[in-house]
């Protein structure tokens, strides 16, 4: 029974946890249903969605809160009075998270560029690290064939040499907007330690994560540009995650396995 009992027990352990999906969006209303339905047809139990709208003018929230009348119990919304920014979004809604129990938190983007089959194999691996990232940059990872020459050299620059070099991190795709967080690991980083707004956010989680001593994983994914509507991710947004950077570099400098905080 030992050997034999191991596999079952670990997926008990799984069946017993519960695994929380935070869906930041604004002006998601062609989208945020069908991706809804994937994220709830997934083989993982304990599954649930919580939407965190930044009042989108076409309807998202709406849609969101009969999604969420519809999926009791599976589907919670947090409405914010405005568009705030891409990092106070996922803080809003770890934080709620987290509060109500979550022991597992996915982080990812309502436009299917991040695709929900890829959820489960996150979720899986953190029985053995303590963030896992869906990453475009490993063996295996791969972008849409659609990404221009120009997105696709930004996009290295950022990922494997700016960003990379300037915080000297090990992680290759350290703009990653897919990762899966243990419970302990987003506590233990603290929330308020994150000041960052915009895109520059996935950045500085990802510094806070190597500073404090944590174990990463990469998985590759294939990135798919959005089904609808147009990329957020704009050239002057782009350019503001580039020098404020340097931001966060001297925010967390001195921070190091000791600095985690307690909970």
């Amino acid at each position: 029974m030992g050997q034999a009992g191991a596999p079952r027990r670990a997926a008990c352990r799984r069946a017993a946890l519960k695994v929380t999906i935070v869906l930041p969006t604004y002006n998601e209303a062609a989208t945020l249903e069908q991706m809804v339905a994937a994220l709830l047809a997934l083989p993982l139990a304990g599954l649930s969605v919580l939407v965190v709208d930044d009042n989108s003018p076409d309807g998202t929230g709406e849609i969101a809160e009969q999604l969420a009348a519809r999926h009791a119990g599976q589907v919670t919304v947090l409405h914010r009075s405005a568009k705030a920014g891409l990092g106070r979004a996922y803080v809003a809604g770890f934080a709620q998270a987290l509060q109500n129990g979550a022991d597992r938190l996915v982080q990812m983007d309502c436009d299917f560029s991040h695709s929900p089959r890829f959820v489960p194999r996150l979720v899986e691996q953190l029985d053995n690290y303590d963030v896992v990232v869906g990453s475009r940059y490993v063996a295996g990872g791969s972008l849409d064939d659609n990404w221009g020459v120009t997105r696709r050299l930004l996009s290295w620059f950022a990922n494997s040499v700016y960003t990379r070099v300037l915080l000297g991190l090990q992680t290759r795709d350290v703009t990653a907007g897919f990762k899966a967080w243990r419970r302990e690991t987003l506590l233990g980083i603290g929330l308020h330690r994150a000041g960052s707004n915009g895109y520059i956010f996935q950045a500085e989680m990802a510094f806070l994560t190597e500073r404090l001593g944590y174990r990463v994983l990469e998985l590759p994914i294939y990135f798919e540009d959005r089904r609808i509507g147009r990329s957020k991710m704009t050239y002057p947004v782009k350019f503001e995650a580039v020098w404020r950077t340097l931001q966060v570099v001297m925010r967390h400098r001195h921070l190091s396995r000791a600095d985690r905080c307690a909970f």
